[in-house]
């Protein structure tokens, strides 16, 4: 009976996560279609290939967080906005652990929305990475500015082709615009909180 029930949740899961990247896929579509964007534009605007950019519109794959994220700079939004959400009618200083949307991926990595100021354009965020997991496959860039600070775990992040290893404690700044990918090649979860701001 277990297995049965576990099975059950399994796919109910599975049926959740292909409509989460079908909804991200089709709010992407309608983003850059208001824009009058071409595919070819946007993976100019982030090293994200054209085809990768076509499956994710379509729903049939899913993004790893630095894609989204660069994919949403692109279209002047954070990545939270890429999700279909109802905005709180009153404004409350308390955003509960349940109304932060989040988002895993095939690499191992899952970033939880704590946070997005859309008038200040600061996007906080908690990113948790698997032994082996990384933001995306390969190293992406997008406008802005962004800080992240290593909770738990080890962290390396590949910055313009330079790496820098990441302990507790510390803090990594730099430009969005320059190529970078986080990798955790510790053999525990990682968790950090990264701070993504709006700009040039």
């Amino acid at each position: 009976m277990a297995s049965s029930n576990d099975a059950r949740t399994a796919a109910a899961a599975g049926d959740a996560a292909d409509q989460a990247i079908a909804q991200i896929g089709a709010r992407v579509r309608l983003l850059r279609s208001r824009q009058g964007l071409t595919l070819k534009e946007v993976a100019s605007r982030t090293g994200v290939s054209v085809s990768m950019l076509s499956m994710l519109e379509r729903g049939v794959a899913s993004a790893s967080v630095g894609t989204l994220v660069s994919v949403a700079s692109a279209l002047g939004v954070h990545m939270s906005d890429l999700f279909d959400r109802d905005e709180p009618e009153h404004s409350d200083p308390v955003r509960r652990l349940a109304e932060q949307p989040s988002v895993r991926t095939n690499e191992g990595a899952r970033r939880r929305v704590a946070h997005n100021d859309v008038e200040s354009g600061v996007e906080l965020a908690v990113n948790e990475y698997e032994p082996g997991g990384a933001s995306g496959p390969v190293a992406t860039h997008h406008d802005g500015r962004e800080f992240g600070m290593l909770i738990s775990g080890t962290l390396t992040v590949e910055l313009d082709g330079q790496t820098h290893t990441l302990k507790p404690g510390d803090l990594i700044a730099y430009p969005s615009d320059r190529p970078h990918r986080i990798i955790n090649s510790g053999r525990k979860k990682a968790v950090a909180v990264w701070v993504n701001i709006e700009g040039p």
